[in-house]
């Protein structure tokens, strides 16, 4: 486990209702791991938002891989 990743990623109910985000800014685990699934690469992240590091976007896909690998999965059918 990598800590120094892991407190990239921080949760506070005054901020996005309490979702993760990176570094105490509006912007969510979520909407990295979303940046990602589309395709765009890490350089198009970075280069798309300044104020986005490359240690953030590892930091949302340990963050992502630690919350996945639990028992108490949903399926995709429970999603939509």
């Amino acid at each position: 486990m990598d800590n120094q990743l892991l407190n990239r990623i921080t949760i506070d109910t005054g901020i996005c209702n309490g979702k993760p985000v990176i570094r105490r800014m509006r912007f969510t685990v979520a909407q990295m791991l979303e940046l990602i699934a589309s395709g765009m690469t890490f350089d198009e992240i970075l280069a798309d938002y300044s104020y986005i590091e490359r240690d953030d976007i590892s930091a949302c896909l340990l963050y992502a891989s630690f919350v996945t690998n639990n028992k108490g999965m949903i399926t995709i059918s429970e999603l939509v």
